[in-house]
């Protein structure tokens, strides 16, 4: 890390040249990547994605249901059919869509009870993106065709519910508008740890770093297919990780100039430790981004390889363009110099002190409040959203409301499109499949083509998470042993699959992250036992974010308060492994900012307790400035009007501040303080194997003050010439200090 900080600082005109580049090319690529990306959820080779393809080839519409308008007749009548058939004419000769209705049935099971109310069942075309162009017309036909008869109309489904109440005016911020809120949170952390001009410097490598990321993934478009969902969090996740990493090194900078080190000599010792850190912790969110390619989903993949692109660009910018900044104009923007560096944090080295004291104490007292948060994950359901977390108020849930008042419930919302052959008797398909128990109605629709029937298998309940989907399965196990049986469809049928595709491939996934991360952390503490720790407690604080997720969004404990949205029932397929890669990597940041500094402190002196003392004195106000900083990142999308971006954001928000203030901040500190000289042994054998020195299991030495370090004196203990030698405090034939501005270790 020397040798790169020195070619760096001998060539700083080529690193500011390459990066302006990438800047303005990064600024055009960031207006063009939006068109690029994809809004494709398909599952090509499962049973709901080909059935899918199928229905759009031979009827060009899409297994989801579009829209399901509501006929409603005046009071004291009931529904007429022919009213109802030229309700839905109109709607056929607008073109593109497939109406299924009780005018051409005749099944009474499209009526409420009374027959007061009649539903339709609209199927149009699969929309390129979240815009549907025939919605307005629709609508618009339904109520103008309803009035003409003497009814009135109004049109509900899960993608009106999707899009909240119709007030209209929720769009949300862009990302660009995200992007700058998160800024705006960031800068004032940054303003507050600085107290100086410097904290406009890691907003500028951040800023460079989001915009070279988006470079990177255009350039990845046009090999891969990438989700949409990749852009949110360049902007969001690449803002708050390039300012974290740029966090740690300025500090150390600053550290190393109130030690008396020259400005470049400050800059080389910053990168080779501090950098050596953002190497080591850009790596891991790397990897447990690009694990994510085990999973057999494009969705999933996609946004794995888009994901592991933010990090290697954020550790690049960093350990290229700011050594060279704090080169040039460093010192000229760190003014006024209010906070200084000199020493570790007073406030942050009494908690570390009063943690090893306790530690036993602090670690039951971490340990309950994680057990606490992980017991609800044991409730969690996959799947997606149900229509009472969609939408509170408006004309779809109103519409919906009515519906479920005249008993027809709410599985209207999620029909299944059944395929059999032409010339195979449908009847008897749909027959089998409306005696099923959860099933409300099977009707074959009026016209074949190119060969194919299709049957519209309609459920009592929505098939929205695992436990509701199980008469998706019901229906296919009872049909599809009848002849001319094709397959099943719809937004259950995609819910079942996608549990399938993804959780079924998901250990696999889980286990590669682990295994890399133990052996990269291994390498970068030249210990055994911290990464195995590392490891256990990130898995352990992402269950704890799981189920607090679960409970406030699936149970809804908070959720309507805060949001205005009810429980949801269920977590989208796509979200609970998104965020358990990205919370995997951002915990394993602050894990490696402070085992990194305990492991230096700790060689220097020989001693865990002063390790864990002024190691966490030194990075606690930092790894807890970075929590503030990501969680303001993910402040801004939380208020956008999508839930599944609520959820996402607040999830991660709320697990970046969980594992700051309990794993890391507690947790963590008395670990290593219970584990001793154990934390740091790392056999001759495997050292050799990974290319690092050796760690022997050596005793710890002791701090003065009566504060005992874990461990009798070391007879062996010494550090650096530039830092002082320390000897045995038993023998007394030599005594040193740490000259950092701490008290002697003796």
């Amino acid at each position: 890390m020397q040798t790169f900080a020195h070619f760096m600082l001998r060539h700083r005109r080529w690193v500011i040249g390459f990066w302006l580049v990438v800047l303005l090319a990064g600024g055009t690529a960031a207006g063009r990547l939006p068109d690029r990306l994809s809004s494709d959820f398909s599952l090509p080779g499962k049973e709901g994605s080909e059935i899918q393809a199928a229905l759009a080839r031979t009827y060009g519409v899409s297994a989801d249901l579009g829209y399901l308008p509501v006929l409603t007749a005046p009071a004291g009548r009931t529904i007429a059919r022919a009213d109802v058939t030229a309700v839905a004419k109109r709607l056929r000769a607008m073109g593109g869509v497939q109406v299924l209705d009780y005018g051409g049935t005749g099944d009474p099971g499209f009526l409420t009870e009374g027959g007061h109310r009649t539903f339709l069942l609209v199927y149009g075309p699969q929309p390129a993106g979240f815009d549907d162009p025939l919605a307005d017309s629709v609508d618009r036909t339904v109520r103008a065709a309803a009035r003409e008869r003497g009814l009135t109309a109004a049109v509900t489904g899960y993608n009106q519910l999707s899009a909240g109440d119709d007030t209209g005016g929720d769009e949300g911020l862009s990302v660009l508008g995200e992007t700058l809120v998160g800024a705006l949170g960031a800068l004032l952390v940054l303003v507050f740890v600085f107290a100086s001009f410097l904290a406009l410097l890691p907003l500028l490598i951040a800023g460079v770093s989001i915009l070279a990321t988006f470079l990177v993934v255009l350039g990845l478009t046009t090999f891969t297919e990438v989700s949409f969902v990749v852009q949110f969090l360049i902007a969001l996740v690449g803002l708050g990780v390039a300012i974290d990493y740029s966090l740690l090194v300025v500090s150390r900078w600053r550290e190393e100039r109130a030690r008396g080190r020259s400005n470049d000599e400050a800059v080389v010792t910053a990168v080779a430790t501090a950098g050596r850190a953002v190497l080591a912790s850009g790596i891991t969110v790397a990897i447990s981004l690009v694990a994510l390619a085990v999973v057999d989903v494009p969705l999933i993949r996609s946004m794995g390889f888009g994901g592991m692109v933010i990090p290697v660009i954020s550790t690049l910018v960093v350990l290229t363009l700011l050594p060279v900044l704090l080169s040039l104009v460093g010192p000229r923007v760190d003014r006024p110099r209010i906070r200084r560096e000199g020493h570790p944090s007073r406030a942050w080295s009494a908690w570390a002190r009063m943690v090893v004291r306790y530690r036993w104490a602090a670690a039951g007292v971490a340990c309950a409040a994680l057990a606490l948060a992980v017991v609800p994950v044991f409730g969690l359901q996959i799947g997606q959203s149900g229509s009472d977390s969609l939408a509170r108020d408006g004309v779809a849930h109103d519409t919906l409301t009515a519906l479920r008042t005249g008993g027809v419930g709410d599985g209207v919302l999620t029909p299944m499109p059944l395929l059999v052959r032409s010339g195979t008797d449908a009847t008897a398909v749909a027959a089998a499949a409306g005696r099923l128990e959860g099933v409300r109605m099977a009707v074959v629709a009026p016209a074949s083509k190119a060969g194919v029937t299709e049957v519209v298998v309609v459920p009592r309940h929505e098939t929205v998470d695992h436990t509701s989907v199980a008469v998706v399965s019901a229906v296919r196990d009872a049909t599809r042993d009848l002849p001319g049986y094709i397959g099943v469809a719809g937004r259950g049928a995609v819910v079942l699959d996608y549990q399938r595709a993804v959780f079924d491939d998901f250990p696999y996934a889980l286990g590669l992250i682990a295994l890399v991360t133990f052996v990269l952390l291994v390498r970068t503490f030249r210990s055994l036992l911290l990464p195995l720790k590392a490891v256990l407690l990130n898995l352990v604080s992402v269950a704890a974010v799981f189920g607090l997720v679960t409970w406030f969004w699936q149970h809804g404990h908070g959720s309507g308060a805060l949001f205005g949205i009810a429980a949801t029932g269920a977590l989208t397929f796509w979200l609970p492994v998104l965020i358990f890669a990205f919370l995997f990597g951002l915990s394993m940041d602050y894990e490696v900012f402070i085992l990194a500094r305990m492991r230096e402190e700790y060689d220097r002196t020989g001693s865990t307790s002063y390790g864990v003392e002024h190691g966490l004195g030194r990075t606690g106000r930092l790894v807890t400035s970075a929590a503030l900083i990501l969680f303001f990142a993910f402040a801004a999308p939380a208020a956008a009007p999508g839930t599944d971006i609520k959820v996402l954001a607040t999830a991660l928000g709320a697990g970046i501040l969980l594992d700051a203030a309990v794993v890391r901040a507690l947790l963590v500190p008395a670990m290593v303080s219970l584990f001793g000289k154990y934390n740091w042994w790392l056999p001759a054998g495997i050292a050799r194997l990974l290319r690092v020195e050796p760690s022997p299991l050596t005793p710890d030495t002791i701090v003065p003050d009566g504060h005992d370090a874990g461990s009798r004196p070391s007879a062996d203990s010494s550090v650096g010439a530039s830092d002082g030698a320390l000897t045995d405090a038993c023998t007394g034939e030599e005594r040193g200090e740490i000259r950092d501005g701490s008290a002697p270790v003796r």
